[in-house]
């Protein structure tokens, strides 16, 4: 059977599971409906939320980027991973403690200021915007490719999909999707991944065969790819090239941002106790590394493999009318470009100027089963993967949006009398509007997949991460200084970026950052901003009250556990 006939079946198949468990899980009320009534198994909710974290860009992106940079393309598995555990530990069971919907709600009561909710409202819709227009475009990716449609009609797909479970489920069907989208995801990454192991190792275990020797032979696969990058003209794929201040300061950006991410927290609110909330992210840390140790494994083996069948085993080329059929596939949807400099008619992929090939890192995990040559339904199963793992956390943020413009904004600022009925309706409301925003991203992307994401991870870092922090861990933090410090941290943070990438692109070299930090890694100084401004601000203004200081108290013995409520 053809690659896109199993990619129907397959793709479709998971298309009905998670339209089933939307219909038998749909949300009957706000409480359903924000935090899936908070009664999730804790290891249910670690699927959960291991799928929600695991992102386009964990699955498709992130083993490209370490396939293109190598060790360099380490800081975001270290980032990422390290941002988890940091979120597991400072932040979850305290804010599952204070027992609210959303993050925004705890800000607004925690720093007793409507304006403070004001402020996190539009933090959490910024950074989720900017977060889920990485993960529609993940989505357009997969379908341009193996449903062999453009990229944009791909995307109207995913909306589509997304749409029907996010709105109708919301919280609750959700949670229950991801369950299915994470062993959807999980099996996809792994299956292709041993079979390479295999094939080029020997080794069962992809997490050991890259670092083994290349059977039949006493080379070490990481010797192999080194040697052909120097010779290529590439740097060394073990060595890095980044400056220590830029690796520190994109790792930081990227842990601190996940222990600010909204759409991430809000699921330990999900549990019925404060016991369940550390249960749950144990289970995270475990479903996420069983991905995310096998992501260098990956990117290795494509690596090798794509460069043996571009440039053939002797280096000199392959002709372009033999080109393997992974490359003529890929070159219809315009993300691998051949340009034919010497007029020899074969294809070579270097990294100087005898380059002739233009690929984009975002193809590397899709077309890994493809380029070594693994069954159709390998290629048809990754491509489920791929949707699974960006449409999970795009539900995921699209429900924090819809939350964040119903509850914060309306019910808890604006509209404080409206029912629970017409609650529900608005959060569904802006669910749909979203997701037609979220679309128009998805077709339009500002970059490729993990670099769109690393931008919200640092946006996440220099907005709510202190904020939260200091809301846990101090009770003489206020209101002025924590407004303050949001304010100062994402408006910094967003202008660096949005300078470097969108009005003066041609700066955006070492020479021209600040300090040597590249605007993925400008978080980390957009969140040391923050807690300056902050704690500034808070010597000249009020003294927090008695009663908030008591509750901060409160939430710092998680002893006890409170219902999620308005």
């Amino acid at each position: 059977m053809d690659i896109q006939t199993l990619t129907f079946i397959i793709v479709g198949a998971s298309f009905l599971l998670y339209a089933g468990i939307a219909v038998w899980s749909r949300a009957g009320s706000t409480n359903e409906f924000y935090v899936a009534g908070g009664g999730v198994h804790p290891v249910a909710n670690g699927m959960a939320t291991a799928a929600d974290w695991m992102s386009a860009a964990s699955f498709i992106s992130m083993a490209g980027l370490i396939s293109f940079m190598g060790y360099d393309g380490g800081v975001y598995l270290m980032g990422w991973t390290g941002g988890y555990v940091l979120l597991a530990l400072c932040m979850a069971p305290y804010l599952r403690k204070f027992g609210k919907f959303t993050v925004p709600d705890f800000i607004g009561d925690r720093y007793y200021s409507q304006l403070a909710r004001t402020v996190a409202v539009a933090c959490a819709i910024f950074v989720c915007f900017t977060y889920v227009a990485g993960q529609m475009r993940g989505v357009g990716v997969v379908f341009s490719r193996f449903l062999e449609v453009e990229i944009a009609t791909g995307v109207m797909i995913g909306m589509a999909v997304v749409f029907f479970y996010t709105v109708l489920g919301g919280m609750k069907g959700i949670t229950y999707t991801q369950v299915a989208q994470y062993c959807v995801l999980m099996f996809a990454y792994l299956v292709p991944a041993i079979f390479i192991s295999l094939m080029i190792t020997g080794n069962v275990f992809p997490q050991l065969g890259f670092g083994d020797t290349i059977a039949g032979t006493d080379t070490y696969m990481l010797d192999k790819l080194d040697g052909l990058s120097k010779e290529l003209g590439f740097n060394a794929y073990t060595e890095g090239t980044k400056s220590t201040v830029d690796v520190f300061f994109i790792t930081a950006a990227l842990m601190v941002g996940t222990a600010g991410l909204p759409h991430v927290i809000i699921r330990f609110f999900t549990v019925p106790k404060v016991r369940d909330a550390r249960r749950s992210a144990g289970w995270t840390l475990l479903f996420i590394a069983i991905v995310y140790t096998t992501a260098p494994a990956v990117a290795s083996f494509a690596r090798v493999n794509m460069i043996d069948t571009i440039n053939g085993e002797e280096m000199q080329g392959t002709q372009y009318s033999e080109a393997p059929s992974w490359i003529k596939n890929w070159e219809q949807t315009g993300l691998i470009q051949w340009e034919d400099k010497n007029n020899d008619g074969r294809m070579f992929y270097s990294g100087d100027e005898r380059n002739e090939m233009e690929i984009d890192r975002d193809i590397m995990v899709l077309a890994n089963p493809e380029i070594a040559d693994l069954p159709n339904w390998v290629i048809a199963l990754v491509a489920a993967g791929g949707v699974a793992a960006a449409l999970s956390t795009t539900a995921g943020l699209l429900l924090v949006i819809s939350t964040s413009v119903s509850h914060d904004l309306l019910k808890r600022n604006l509209m404080p009398n409206i029912s629970d009925k017409k609650e529900l309706f608005f959060a569904r409301l802006a669910a749909g509007v979203a997701i037609v925003i979220a679309g128009y991203f998805g077709v339009y992307p500002p970059g490729f997949v993990a670099q769109v994401v690393a931008f919200a991870f640092g946006l996440a870092a220099s907005s709510f991460f202190p904020t939260i922090l200091m809301g846990i861990f101090s009770k003489t933090m206020n209101r002025e200084g924590a407004v303050a410090g949001m304010i100062a941290g994402i408006t910094f943070t967003a202008a660096y970026i949005i300078y470097f990438k969108f009005v003066n692109p041609a700066a955006n070299t070492p020479e021209n950052w600040w300090f040597g930090i590249s605007p993925e890694g400008i978080g980390t100084l957009g969140m040391a901003l923050n807690f300056a401004v902050a704690l500034t601000v808070k010597r000249f203004t009020k003294p927090v009250p008695e009663d908030v200081q008591e509750m901060v108290e409160s939430i710092r013995f998680p002893k006890g556990s409170g219902n999620a409520t308005h």
